[in-house]
């Protein structure tokens, strides 16, 4: 008898003490994953290693960055939607996330219903349209005549069918009435590879990885797809300044957690993020690198998300983004 209440005493212990580990309250108790669905070496990787360390302190656990790249982000958005709603994997990437279910009717996820939104995290200064130095055109001017008298002439990189940088290139030659020619790629990295060999023409794509390359001289920038010129590339006109008028691209990014994790734990990330998100540091290492910190709600994020899907679903009537 002794035995048998010995033994219920400790079933009872060790159930007590796992449902204590599980608490909301011991949140989080061991190290958190942050899936960047493309290749090392863009944006997202930037925003994870620069808030990483600071989060980790915060936080009280190793955040660890999971780079799953493929099907232009689509694997590793999908390993997020399928993980278990613990608050222990994150999703980490751009406005590609809205522009994915428009270019793929077979995604393995919904994007709105298979996900947490946390926060936006930061809006892009613009996207640059960055060339190969030796492209025989002094401006994107001369690109876009060029291009309307050559259908298809000239090549651009991106992370993949339905990424973001497919889409504002895509949006560009919509809006100026021009027929330019998809390679899509793995990852940023990989497309920018490709340029700087002279594979491919430009691509367009975020400051964060292309602007250490315009300043060694090894890409030239052409034009930047924001309102107004960016203070890193000051000589440098926007579309709309280079004969695109009402040209405008702005990119965002942000995070999010597979659904059901507990609004307990997703209030807590945001409001992390957004504390160190107006640090003057941050704002600082975030401005150099082409991005305007936000820190919004999960509600205004889901608001910005549903708002992008139903603006790409009317460019995707215009154009093909099946190539």
């Amino acid at each position: 008898m002794k035995l048998w209440h010995f033994l219920c005493t400790c079933v009872i212990g060790s159930t007590a003490f796992s449902s204590q580990a599980q608490s909301p309250r011991d949140y989080p108790n061991h190290p958190i994953k942050m899936v960047i669905p493309y290749a090392a070496g863009g944006p997202m990787d930037f925003i994870g290693r620069t808030l990483g360390p600071r989060l980790n302190q915060a936080l009280g656990q190793p955040l660890i960055i999971d780079n799953r790249a493929g099907a232009g982000g689509a694997i590793g958005t999908d390993v997020v939607a399928k993980s278990a709603p613990d608050g222990y994997t994150l999703l980490n990437t751009s406005s590609s996330h809205a522009s994915l279910p428009v270019v793929s009717a077979s995604l393995p996820y919904d994007p709105l219903k298979d996900f947490a939104p946390i926060t936006l995290v930061a809006n892009s200064v613009g996207f640059v349209l960055a060339a190969r130095p030796d492209l025989p055109v002094k401006n994107l001017k001369e690109l876009l005549a060029d291009a309307k008298a050559n259908p298809g002439k000239y090549t651009f990189g991106s992370g993949g069918v339905g990424n973001v940088m497919h889409f504002a290139a895509e949006f560009l030659a919509s809006s100026a009435d021009v027929k330019l020619t998809h390679v899509p790629f793995k990852g940023v990295s990989q497309s920018l590879n490709d340029l700087v060999a002279g594979r491919i023409d430009f691509v367009i794509g975020a400051p964060t990885a292309v602007l250490p390359l315009i300043k060694a001289g090894k890409l030239k920038a052409l034009a930047i797809t924001a309102r107004k010129r960016w203070s890193e590339l000051p000589d440098v006109p926007t579309i709309d300044e280079a004969g695109v008028k009402g040209f405008v691209y702005t990119p965002w990014y942000g995070f999010w957690f597979p659904a059901g994790v507990p609004a307990e734990q997703v209030n807590r990330w945001r409001n992390e993020v957004a504390k160190l998100l107006e640090e003057p540091e941050i704002k600082k290492a975030f401005a150099e690198q082409g991005f305007a910190t936000v820190g919004s709600t999960p509600a205004e994020f889901s608001k910005v998300i549903a708002d992008e899907i139903a603006m790409n679903k009317k460019l995707a009537q215009r154009v093909d983004f099946t190539q």
